[in-house]
């Protein structure tokens, strides 16, 4: 009989679950009941069943993979959650407070599980909760209750008499991305490896799966195109034998193109400042002139007000925005990247408001704030290449190169915007910098490639960017960054010279931006 839970559960227990893959018949039972106990609605599920066929025929079986949230003792969830929606219950369970989501999406972005997605009739993120409110009452979850096999065994991992600390102990189990250093509590047993490596199955192209058929468009995470083959045709990047997924859930990505677009925007209103600020350092732009006492913040704020509406436009619950500020969970970069850009707004305000004011007491402040301003310009410029590492769900963004591109971005994209100004297009000091960041920003995308990739979530991400479905966004944005650079140090005195080279450094970051942001997201979790 399955194990009976011991008091309520939030007293000293450590809450923890073993899948047993040689008992699983995949007969989706533990599905239905999670949904029909924690009414979850049709599209997305708390627990999914997937299957591999494993092996070529005569030799030939098909292998489950029941997939759900593994209660991490390092849960990256709750470190990425702004507001401390996603929290770790003193029993171990990982559980949510839909209340105080504002569907950030973080939490998605920062699970390596594929376990957590948006209920789309409350918009709030949710997952598998273990059935807390079951265990509360002494009682299994809804999963465990119907499982026909005994596949499911929940216990108390710190209580050596329970099935699920002997198995642990004694049997050889697995847990899922050990890489990730999350100490999952949910182990498998005698699980293949087609269903524990996401990348060791092959997804056959079209989305023709047995019983379904996926969506192939650019915001879904499902069969898309198919994985590289070995020379017989059959194996997968990292299979060890013939593998092909045969049954498959499609999930949508949590950032889309208006992440993409705020990187840009983001990086000009910190770029406008940086590059004025060396300008006026390396006598190309004067302190008493307009362009460094008015235009620049003015810019940057512009600019900052745009990323702010992004930011808050791509949030489910734009509604409670001001939670970041009134409940904030300080391990988030959501939540210190929104005190950096609200300090940094507060510096171009007060640096505008010194401008506006004239006088030598204005013009000697606006050189003084500088101090303050640079920093903070340079914090705004690279505060997200630690948001994008917290999500450790992707490989592609845990690379340490990521800060000073980011820096070198917002001196192309704030030197670019500056160049559609008339009275600065024809700088020649403005037109240096620009092409050698541009130069500094293609030098540093060619590193990023060609360095060996730590993991092969990694190296297949990469792929999809520069060979994949989003080699076209890449390819033109390089193309278009080259071209802006060349014009931009071009000794043509056209008038449309410089607006253009503006124009196209500006579009080739934002189309790099794009391919980077959604090839990261492109590769399957589970």
């Amino acid at each position: 009989m399955p194990e009976e839970p011991q008091g309520t559960g939030a007293e000293t227990a450590r809450w923890a679950k073993v899948i047993d893959h040689t008992r699983c018949i995949g007969c989706h039972a533990c599905t239905t009941a999670c949904k029909s106990e924690n009414e979850v609605p049709l599209g997305v599920t708390r627990t999914y069943v997937k299957y591999a066929d494993v092996g070529t025929f005569p030799a030939a079986r098909r292998a489950y993979q029941v997939t759900r949230c593994n209660q991490c003792d390092d849960a990256p969830c709750i470190t990425a959650c702004p507001t401390g929606a996603m929290f770790r219950r003193p029993d171990g369970i990982v559980d949510f407070d839909k209340s105080i989501c504002i569907g950030c999406k973080a939490c998605i972005a920062a699970c390596p599980y594929d376990a957590i997605f948006i209920n789309p009739e409350d918009n709030s993120a949710e997952k598998c909760n273990f059935c807390a409110h079951r265990i509360d009452m002494g009682l299994e979850p809804a999963c465990v209750t119907v499982c026909p096999t005994e596949a499911i065994i929940v216990g108390d991992l710190d209580d050596p008499a329970s099935k699920v600390s002997q198995l642990v102990a004694r049997d050889p189990v697995s847990v899922r991305r050990p890489e990730k250093e999350t100490h999952p509590k949910l182990f498998y047993k005698g699980a293949h490896q087609a269903t524990l490596d996401p990348l060791a199955a092959v997804r056959p192209g079209g989305g023709l799966y047995m019983w379904s058929e996926q969506p192939d468009g650019p915001h879904e995470i499902g069969s898309g195109q198919p994985y590289p083959m070995s020379a017989d045709g059959r194996h997968g990047p990292n299979s060890s034998a013939a593998a092909i997924l045969s049954y498959d859930v499609s999930h949508t990505v949590p950032w889309d193109w208006r992440v993409s677009l705020y990187t840009l925007t983001k990086g000009v209103s910190a770029g406008v400042y940086l590059a004025a600020l060396l300008l006026c350092l390396l006598g190309g732009l004067s302190w008493q002139g307009g362009e460094w006492l008015t235009l620049t913040p003015l810019l940057g704020l512009l600019a900052l007000a745009v990323t702010g509406g992004l930011l808050i436009w791509d949030l489910e619950h734009p509604e409670r925005f001001l939670l970041i500020f009134t409940r904030p969970q300080m391990k988030s970069w959501l939540v210190r990247g929104a005190i950096v850009i609200s300090g940094y707004g507060l510096a171009l305000t007060a640096h505008l408001a010194a401008g506006l004011a004239g006088g030598d007491g204005g013009l000697a402040a606006t050189r003084w704030m500088a101090w303050a301003g640079a920093p903070l310009a340079a914090m705004t410029a690279v505060y997200t290449a630690y948001l994008f590492a917290q999500a450790k769900a992707r490989d592609l963004w845990q690379n340490p190169l990521l800060p000073p591109h980011f820096l070198v971005q917002a001196v192309l994209a704030g030197g670019a915007a500056l160049m559609l100004v008339p009275s600065l297009g024809a700088s020649a000091a403005l037109g240096l910098l620009v092409s050698l960041s541009a130069a500094v920003h293609l030098l540093l995308v060619l590193a990023e490639l060609t360095l060996t990739h730590a993991t092969a979530h990694a190296a297949l991400a990469t792929r999809n960017m520069v060979r994949g479905r989003y080699a076209p966004w890449f390819w033109s944005g390089a193309l278009l960054v080259a071209l802006g650079g060349a014009l931009a140090a071009s000794p043509l005195s056209a008038a449309w010279v410089a607006p253009l080279a503006g124009v196209a450094a500006l579009a080739g970051l934002l189309a790099h931006e794009h391919a980077y942001v959604q090839a990261g997201q492109s590769v399957p979790l589970a």
